[in-house]
């Protein structure tokens, strides 16, 4: 079995490389054609928990297997990195054919470990994620006169101490009835009716099907002993069942089997293959609350401007008061003021560490233009929820070909720190392409030791392991090496003074800069707590997030605010005669990394309060600085490269011997 995994997962790489060069291919961006009788394909996802975030392979648990045996379905690249396993069910089911009292198998007695497995999914409150033409089912609970909607049905539930299953399952399929041959109608565009992929054998004329919908109602059902092993699978249960979600029958006993049957009905909806996916995006407790978060916009964006304006005028001020003085009333001036007029032999020095600074800039590049791209690609809906994965495949490649960015604009800095000189642009190219994906690998190789140890599905496989090694330094490393190349032969940025050979001596402060450089971090955070809050709901509460249109321009608004904020400090530090400004600028932006962090705790606590086990807690964590570290490293190179260019403007402005 680890061997075709193996072979799988290598095919699935060779594919993926080769779709680069034939354009996009979505899955489940199209619909499908069924006519009636025609057979559809049922298949299972990993079980999940809010309580643990640890999947499991759905045939983890005693349940029914296919009699072909369990095949996995294709799946991408983030399928497997975010522990999805998609596999066949023993599920059947035919296009508008209502069918009911199925039996599907009767299990072996429970051993002791499956008992207790099962038990312990149960307290874990587990869900069962079915999946029909690439539509999870969907669940409704009535709470207080409202209906909830859920993806999924729980594994069992505990009454007074007694633990019990859902063994019968009762499908709802919604679908849409078209006969037309031009299928514009159906999709609302002008595509041609051969981009529908039909199947079965229907001719001309004759009424096609599509999915547009998929619900169950889990239930417990006590079945007759004696009945049931005269049944085969796909058998008529002998007597009607009444499906019942509000009554549990069917208790898990040590060495007792459980049997398990379902039916299905299709009913014809108006809804159109188009707004499938409606029922989904509006998850309860996943609506986008627009008035908050307009409200909040407006205030930063008022805000910003404020500062904005302010900041401009009191720059122009200097400058004009400067430029209009004689030479003699210049130099007197110099003598008699203090500021950053003061710093202008100084202001282009060395920073400490300045290959780090570099590759760190480099590697915030990389990551803020994965950012830009991916969001993008989501907001036109090239990477919509039907195409499972593709988000993060997209992440993956976009990251991969954008180290040309980062080898370049690194290579290109760490030359303009050191005038010019061109000697050792190879070792800061290398390390821009190890930096961040060498701290990457170290924690996700850490996070997946505890997956491993938990036989989750969500540990990424050994196979896999290698498959994104070769992607680094195949395809990664080279990629940010060319760019690297290209940053060595173009010119270094002139610095618009020169700089003394002996530091002059910053004066005392009244405060310490590092502290304006922590608070500086909470304007760009109030930019994008609110929506902070649903994509953590996405990743972590299983909810789906779809508003990615509005997360663009959040992403530039935090983009405009991290630059504002980081010309405001450094011009601060400069007129205050501090001209250590290259690393204060990186992290005066950077530091709203920090206030995501303990957000991230905060999230913890509060709204993960049900979230189990040390083992869930520190993937949390680990997770959580995963991705601050991204944050702090994008968000950074945003200030660093806006003050850097400020500061060349402002002393270019300035007219000196």
């Amino acid at each position: 079995m680890a061997f075709y995994e193996e072979i799988k997962i290598w095919v699935l790489f060779i594919c993926l490389i080769s779709q680069l060069g034939h354009g996009f291919y979505l899955p489940g961006s199209y619909p499908h054609k069924y006519v009636v009788g025609d057979p559809l394909s049922v298949k299972v996802n990993s079980i999940t928990s809010v309580e643990t975030e640890i999947p499991f392979s759905y045939y983890s648990l005693p349940f029914c297997k296919p009699e072909e045996g369990v095949k996995d379905s294709a799946e991408n690249l983030g399928e497997l990195l975010v522990g999805d396993r998609i596999e066949n069910s023993p599920y059947r089911f035919k296009m508008n054919t209502n069918e009911s009292e199925i039996f599907l198998c009767q299990t072996k007695p429970l051993s002791n470990e499956e008992f207790r497995l099962m038990k312990k999914r149960i307290d874990e409150m587990y869900q069962v994620n079915v999946i029909l033409d690439n539509l999870p089912a969907i669940r409704y609970t009535k709470k207080e006169g409202f209906y909830l909607r859920w993806t999924g049905y729980p594994v069992g539930i505990k009454v007074q101490d007694k633990y019990y299953v859902f063994n019968h399952l009762k499908f709802t399929v919604l679908v849409h009835k078209y006969e037309e041959t031009n299928v514009a109608g159906v999709m609302g565009t002008g595509d041609a009716a051969e981009m529908i992929p039909t199947v079965g054998n229907s001719g001309p004329g004759i009424p096609g099907y599509m999915v547009v919908g998929f619900e169950v109602i889990p239930c417990s059902i006590q079945h007759n002993a004696e009945s049931v092993k005269k049944l085969k699978t796909y058998s008529k249960y002998p007597s009607a069942i009444n499906c019942e979600p509000t009554t549990v029958a069917m208790s898990i006993n040590e060495n007792e089997p459980i049997a398990f049957s379902y039916e299905v009905s299709f009913v014809e909806s108006d809804i159109k293959w188009p707004s499938r996916w409606d029922a989904y995006l509006k998850m309860e407790g996943a609506k986008v609350h627009w008035f908050s978060i307009l409200n909040s916009l407006m205030v930063i964006i008022f805000l910003a401007g404020i500062v904005l304006v302010i900041f401009l005028r009191t720059v122009r001020r200097d400058l004009t008061r400067y430029e209009e003085l004689d030479k003699e009333a210049q130099a007197q001036m110099n003598e008699e003021l203090s500021g950053w007029k003061l710093v202008v032999a100084d202001v282009f020095r060395a920073p400490s560490n300045p290959t780090l600074l570099c590759v760190m800039v480099g590697d915030g590049v990389q990551i803020l233009g994965m950012a830009v791209v991916t969001i993008l690609f989501a907001a036109l809906g090239f990477m919509s929820p039907a195409s499972r994965g593709t988000l993060l495949t997209g992440m993956l490649f976009f990251y991969m070909f954008l180290g040309i960015a980062a080898g370049y604009v690194a290579v290109r800095l760490w030359r303009t720190i050191f005038c010019g000189n061109q000697k050792g642009w190879v070792s800061v190219a290398w390390r821009v392409a190890c930096f961040f994906p060498g701290i990457a690998f170290l924690i996700l190789t850490t996070l997946n030791f505890l997956l491993w140890g938990s036989h989750s599905t969500g540990a990424i496989p050994f196979s896999l392991f290698i498959v994104l090694i070769l992607l680094w330094f195949c395809i990664s490393v080279p990629l940010t090496l060319v760019g690297g190349y290209f940053g060595a032969k173009a010119p270094h940025i002139e610095y618009p003074v020169r700089t003394n050979q002996i530091p002059r001596e910053i004066p005392a402060q009244n405060y310490p800069s590092w502290l304006l450089v922590l608070g500086a971090g909470t304007l760009p955070f109030g930019t994008l707590f609110i929506e902070l809050f649903f994509i953590m709901s996405s990743i972590w509460m299983g909810r789906v997030y779809y508003v990615f249109g509005f997360l663009f321009v959040v992403l530039i608004l935090l983009v405009v605010v991290c630059a504002e904020v980081s010309l405001v400090l450094t011009y601060m530090h400069l007129c205050v005669e501090d001209y250590k400004w290259w690393w204060k600028s990186f992290f005066a932006s950077g530091s709203v990394a920090i206030y995501i962090f303990l957000y991230s705790i905060n999230y913890l606590v509060f709204d993960l309060k049900s979230l189990n086990g040390p083992v869930s807690a520190t993937l949390y964590l680990g997770y959580s600085l995963f991705m601050v570290l991204a944050i702090m490293l994008a968000t950074g190179t945003v200030g660093f490269l806006s003050s850097f260019w400020f500061v060349h403007y402002l002393f270019s402005s300035v007219k000196l011997d």
